[in-house]
Parts: structure tokens; sequence; C-alpha cells
């Protein structure tokens, strides 16, 4: 090492000691309870040597001024001026020293930097330190230390030291005509000996004549001698070795430049990217931002979108949108970011006019040099219709396709919402179908499903405009009008409606008829709320059926009283069947022939606690509405059974089954169940049954009834004379008894046609040998009829209403039966 560089080296050694000095400096000066210590303890006094290195700043409100600067520091700047704006000075200078000053001041702490200054190519580094005071008469004073570091390195060199590219500088050799035939190397960097796969110190001051690598290849030499020539760049690839290669020409008089890049990666990428576009299954394409022109098309999309592959690069995007959606696709195309995924289908057309529904993912990246937007098409065609169809499905039922619950649901109070805001009125409309379950015991449920499909297109074709029409279950629809709703309009299209559904149906050749019964309510007297207003249009509905079904029948508040009795009815029917309050009366069956009593009818009473008697032609039908006669039922068999043994072994007793019981299937149990626990006989039991239970299951009601037949019970069929084919019923099973209904018995005295149908009841019960007897009989009168033509058994308040089980025995022997008991 020279003297002069030792001495250098010790300097700066010396100096960079004095920055700890300074520091060490300002934390003595700083007295307890101040932030910055005074300025005249830190910088004025015995500095020495380190005054030419500092420069004296002044704040004022956040802006700094030179107050004084030393001789290091000003030939640093290369400004001797004092008291001028800190901004004035060299922008690299300046911006150190403001960052070190204002951080300084902002901590209330010695703050040190790092500045790199550009003087003739050569990057110098400087330490920085500010130290913050604080002065009488200036505020606060920033004084601040530089000192250069000992390193200092050629910018240029070092550029083109660290590029990866390789650099060469080339001089021109020409023959004595002037014309070039040769270069000479005269500057390069490493990476130009690495990407040429020489030994770095063999390629300078050679010619390219005379060596033996890639520039000294024929192409290479022509491009560079054309360069010369003609004083213009060139760009092209070249394959070396297994590497890419880029070279990049430029040419000023006799000196070119080459640039080499190293492109094996990018080309390995770009063939990856080529192999993953074209082979994709998905529709991809590659477009132009600027133009909006396709550049490129894979297979999938070509295939997919149905255009040649040719006609797809003559396009631009917009071609494959729909009109109406030109102008907002452009824009949200324009407004794409770098990565841009949709968030909404896209609507594109394919070469055949058809639309599909598109989820696109798009990227800007560099597609064969140049920029482009690079998409990926999935087509949710198919999923869209499958989403619309389960949304459909949803809110529409699934055998007749109209609006189900949850929608008409929806549709009602939307229309109600709209109508109360504006004073309008809604109507809603409840529809049964009368005889549908006659349908589907008669046909089967897959007719009844057509009759439904059916009865639907009738709806549909009743219903247009802002009405819906909806299936709400099993054989109920509704219908919301929001149209015309006066009351005229309604009832007339109700009426219209009943006719409608009312023709006759022809499926698979079975001509299918039924009726219908609906309600009306009428918003907003009738209900405000889509609740209220179909609870008060089923009532009214109700009240439909009642009168014999269809009709229509518009809401009343009365019809909610006769609801609200009835939900009272069904509440004191729970309760009573829990508490036991149920009882059994008994009356008596008395033998025209011998006078006597030949057996009992059990009936059911319900003695309610605060309402006294209540018909059993009031609560047992309702008792077979709400499925409680099933055990009711199977109550009175029991206590009929069990009171019955007690009586005389002649003496038998009749219990009536509803219709309701036979569907349970377990009746023939129930009967035996009841027998063996009570021990009577069966032949003393009689089971009394409706026409009605030959309307519904025929076959498996029949085969029930020899169930019974065969444990030994009699069976006996009531209210003969009623239905619309007793005849038939005769001719299905062979009845142990007919009973006459009480409405032939009534006028048999003064109407001559009730004569005649008892005196043919009776015959064809001689004929057939079945038990004939007549029921509702009080007077003598129709007693003597009675007997004269034939019949066998009498009942009647003539002889006696229902009793109580306690007053059997009086009855027994008033009528003078015998008085046999059972074992």
């Amino acid at each position: 090492m020279s003297a002069a560089n030792r001495q250098s080296v010790e300097s700066d050694t010396r100096l960079l000691n004095d920055m700890p000095i300074l520091r060490r400096k300002w934390q003595a000066a700083l007295e307890p309870g101040e932030t910055l210590p005074r300025y005249e303890n830190v910088l004025l006094g015995s500095l020495g040597r380190l005054a030419d290195h500092l420069v004296l700043l002044k704040c004022d409100n956040g802006a700094f001024t030179v107050s004084r600067t030393g001789r290091y520091v000003q030939n640093w700047l290369g400004d001797a001026r004092w008291d001028i704006p800190l901004d004035a000075l060299r922008p690299d200078c300046a911006t150190a020293l403001t960052g070190a000053a204002s951080n300084s001041i902002a901590n209330n702490h010695p703050y040190l930097a790092s500045a790199h200054c550009v003087q003739a190519g050569m990057v110098r580094t400087y330490d920085v330190l500010a130290l913050p005071t604080l002065s009488r008469w200036a505020g606060t004073l920033v004084g601040v230390y530089v000192n250069e570091r000992a390193t200092e390195y050629n910018l240029i060199d070092a550029i083109f030291c660290k590029t990866d590219d390789g650099v060469i500088s080339l001089s021109t050799v020409r023959d004595p005509a002037g014309r070039p035939f040769d270069f000479q190397v005269v500057h390069h960097n490493q990476a130009a000996a690495r990407l040429l796969g020489v030994e770095e110190g063999s390629l300078l001051w050679q010619r390219l004549g005379n060596s033996d690598h890639l520039l000294c290849s024929e192409e290479v030499m022509e491009r560079l001698v054309a360069a010369v020539a003609n004083e213009f760049g060139d760009q092209f690839e070249l394959e070396y070795g297994d590497q890419s290669l880029r070279l990049r020409l430029s040419a000023f008089g006799d000196i070119v430049s080459v640039v080499i890049s190293d492109v094996t990666s990018f080309k390995r990428r770009d063939a990856s990217f080529r192999l993953l576009f074209d082979s994709n299954p998905m529709p991809m394409w590659a477009l132009d931002p600027e133009t909006m022109d396709f550049v490129r098309v894979n297979d999938a999309a070509v295939q997919h979108y149905g255009y040649a592959r040719e006609t797809f690069l003559r396009m631009k995007v917009q071609e494959i949108w729909p009109d109406d959606e030109r102008v907002s696709y452009t824009r949200a195309l324009r407004e794409a970011g770098d990565i841009s995924q949709s968030e909404h289908p896209w609507r594109h057309v394919r070469a055949d006019g058809t639309e599909i529904s598109a989820l696109t993912f798009g990227r800007r990246l560099m597609i064969e040099g140049r920029e482009g937007y690079l998409v990926v098409v999935v087509d949710i065609t198919e999923r869209r219709k499958a989403e619309a169809r389960i949304a459909h499905m949803a809110l529409h039922d699934g055998l007749t396709n109209l609006a189900n619950r949850a929608l008409h649901q929806r549709w009602l109070a939307e229309a109600l919402e709209s109508a109360n805001a504006v004073g309008n009125r809604v109507a809603a409309l409840c529809i049964d179908l009368d005889l549908f379950k006659n349908v589907n015991d008669s046909f089967g449920h897959l007719i009844g499903d057509r009759l439904l499909e059916q009865v639907a297109d009738r709806l549909r074709s009743r219903v247009a405009g802002n009405n819906l029409a909806a299936r709400l279950g099993g054989d109920e629809f509704s219908i919301i009008l929001t149209d015309d709703t006066s009351p005229t309009h309604v009832s007339q299209f109700a009426g219209d409606l009943i006719r409608t559904l009312s023709a006759p149906y022809e499926i698979d050749d079975n001509e299918v008829i039924i009726g219908a019964s609906v309600g009306i309510a009428l918003s907003p007297g009738d209900g405000a709320s889509s609740a209220e207003l179909m609870r008060n249009a089923d009532i009214a509905l109700y009240r439909a059926k009642e009168d014999g079904r269809g009709t229509h029948r518009f809401f009343e508040r009365e019809m909610d009283q006769q609801v609200q009795r009835r939900r009272e009815m069904e509440l004191d029917l729970r309760r009573a069947f829990a508490s036991s309050e149920f009882e059994l009366y008994y009356q008596p069956l008395v033998e025209i022939a011998s006078d006597k009593i030949s057996g009992f009818e059990a009936l059911l009473r319900w003695p309610h606690p605060g309402k006294g008697m209540i018909s059993p032609a009031e609560f047992i039908p309702l008792a077979e509405e709400m499925g409680l006669i099933g055990p009711l039922g199977e109550w009175v068999l029991r206590e009929a059974c069990k009171e019955a043994v007690k009586w005389p072994l002649e003496i038998k007793v009749a219990v009536n089954l509803s219709p309701v019981q036979f569907r349970s299937r377990n009746l023939v149990q129930v009967v035996i169940s009841a027998l063996a626990n009570s021990g009577l006989a069966p032949k003393r039991l009689e089971l009394e049954i409706t026409e009605s239970v030959f309307l519904a299951e025929t076959e498996a009601n029949l085969a029930i009834l020899h169930q019974l037949r065969e444990l030994g019970v009699s069976i006996s069929l009531d209210d003969f004379g009623t239905g619309y084919s007793s005849l038939s019923y005769l001719r299905s099973f062979p009845f142990d008894k007919i009973k006459i209904d009480r409405s032939f018995v009534k006028d048999l005295a003064k109407r001559s046609d009730c004569g005649a149908i008892v005196r043919a009841i009776s015959g064809l019960g001689r004929s057939l040998n079945i038990t004939t007897t007549a029921e509702g009989v009080e007077t003598t009168e129709q007693l003597d009829w009675l007997r004269a033509e034939g019949c066998n058994e009498v009942q009647g308040f003539l002889f006696s209403g229902a009793r109580p089980a306690d007053e059997v025995g009086q009855l027994l022997f008033r009528f003078g039966a015998r008085a046999s008991r059972a074992a």
C-alpha cells in the first residue's frame, strides 16, 4: 500500500471514530428533564477538525436553512454559501441532509443516515449524523456531521457487471475500399463471456474473424455488417448449444453495441404455454387489449363456438356478444385489471346464433412478444338451466306445475302490500274438488294424478294477468285475483270456475266427473294479512261444502264464530275422551211377533259438564274428521260387550261401526279383543254398518265383513233405502239384518209411497231370509202398519228411548223377558 493511500485510510478511520464522540458529547450535554441539549454545550467549543465536517441547519416550521458550513462540507456540497434555504443546494445532498435532520428532530435523538452521491460517473457514499439541539436565539438547530466512506465505484461498470445480459462493444474493421468486413471487441462485461461460453480474458481486443463463438457465425456477421452499413438496430434469436439467445444490435458510426439475453427459460415457458393453451379442453383465446381483436384461439374455442379458426382470428370480441350487451361488456373489459374474474355470467353468441352463459377468467401477459389478454371460458349454460329448474321446482308443484304453497304465500303477501298501499282489494279463493277421493278409490291414484293435471290446465286457462293459480296440496287449490276484485266480478268468476272444473274429464277412455267448491275472502275487510285472508277463505270453503258442495260462498263473520265453536268442541272432545266423560245408553229392539226385547242398540252419549247432553249428530261427524272415532269406537265396542255379558243369554247388543273404522285395517282384531276380554259369545254381538262403507275400497271392506261374519257376529245394514244402490249391497254381502230408515216409518200412515217402500223391503227380507227392523217407531198406528207388512223387529220411542245401563234390567222386566242370565 502506498504512503498516500495509507494516510487516507488512517484519516477515514480517525473520522469514523469521531461519530461516537459526538454522540457521547450530545448525551452528556442533555440536562435532566429536558428533551434536547443546548446548542452551545454541544456544538461550540474545541471541536477542532470536526468543525470542517459540520453543517449547521436552522429549523423554522419544518423548513431548514443552512446557517454555517465547514470547509469539508462546502467541498461536498459544491457550494460555500450560508443563510440559504437547504433546498437551494444539490438535490442529492439536500435530500440526505433533510431526511437526517427531520428524523433527529422527530425522535429528539441523534440520527445516522447514509447518502449516495454521483459525481463524474462515480458513486460515493457518505455517513450523515444529525444532532438536534436547542438555541436561545434560533429555536431548534441541527448540527449535521458529514464524512465520506473509503469505498467508491464506477456506476456504469457496476450496472454492466451486475446485469445478467451480456454487453459487448464492437469496433468496425473496414477494407481498403471502406467496406466493413470484420469487428473487434473493445469492451464487454462478465455476462457476455459466460453466455458465449469463452474465458473472460480471451474476448477483449479480439477480432471476430479470428475467433470461434456465436458472434463469429455467418448469420451474425451478416447482420452486424448490415447494421453498420445502414446504421439501424436489429433484434433476432438464435439457438446456441442448449441455450436460446436473443441479440439486440445498435449501430452508431463504426461502433456496434451488442446485448445478448438468455431467453431459454422464457422460450420453455412459452412452449409450455402453447401446450397448455392449444391442448386445453377449456375454450381459451388471447385478445389485443387495445383493438379487441382475437389474436389466438385454441381448438376447444373453435369447436365450442362453431367459428372456423380463420374466421375467429378476423373477428373482434364484441362480435360474440349480444347487441344489447356490447356497450356494458366493452366498458367492463376496458376496466378489467391485470387479473379478472367475472362476477356474473356473460352472454356469448355462437356461430349458429344460440346463446350460452359463460364465466370468464382473464389475465394480462406477454403472448408471442406482445401484450395480450388471455381469457379462459367456462360454459355454465346447463348449470344455469339446472339452477333455474331447481329454483322453479322450489316454487312450483311437481305434478301440476302450478305455483306451490311457498310461491302462493309470497305472491299473496306482495299483492296485499301493493293493494293496501293504494287502497285496492285482493281476492283469495280456496278451491276444493268434490268427489275427488272417490276417483282415487275407484280408478287408482294414477288416474287421480292425471285428473289433477287436467284440473290445473283448466285453472291456468281461467287465470291471466296479475292473478295466480296454485296447488296447496292434495286436491286443494287456490287462486289470487288482483285485477278486478269487485264482489260481483269475483262471484261471477267463481261460478264460471266451478262450471269449468265440473265439466266431464276424459282420462284413458274413462269419463270422470267431479265438482268443485269455492270459498272467497276479500281484503282488507276479510283480512289485511295473507294468513288471515287465507284462513277466512278456508272458512268460507267449509261453509260452501256444508251447503251442498258445487257452490261458492263469501266469508262472513258469523262463519268465524262457527269455526271458533267447532274448535272449542274439538278441544272438549279430546278432553272428554281423556277424562272418560262418554257414556253408553241402550235402546231396546223389540220382536213384533213375541212383543219381547230381542236386543239393545248401544248409543254413545256425551254429558258435557258445562253444556249438558250434546247430540251425537253434532259430535260424531267431528270425531270422524278429527281421527278420534277409531279409539272412541273401540271403547264403545269394549264397553258394550262388557255390559251385554250381564244380560240374559238370548239378548243381543248392537254396536254401530263408522266407515272410518274400516280404514284402520285392525277392526277384526278390535272385535276379537272386545269379545275375548268380556267373555261375550260372538252370536250375541250385532255390528251395524251404513252403506257408505261400500263407497270406498269396496273389496277391502267386503273382506273385513266376511272375516267378522266368520267370527260368528251378525252384520246389520243400517238406514237401508237412503243410498244410491242399496240392492246391489245385498248382492255383495249376505246381511243378517236390514234396518228400515226412520224417514219411511215417519209418514207410513200418511203417504202411500212410504207404505209401498216398507212393504217392498219387508218382502225382500223374507225372500232373502234377512231380518228387517224398522227404526223410529213412535205410534201404535205405525206399529200396526209394520206388523201388517211383515216387519220382524221395531225400535223407537213407542217402546223406550235410549236408557242408561242401570235401567236395562227394568226394561227387560217390563217386557217380560226371560230372566236367564249368562254364566
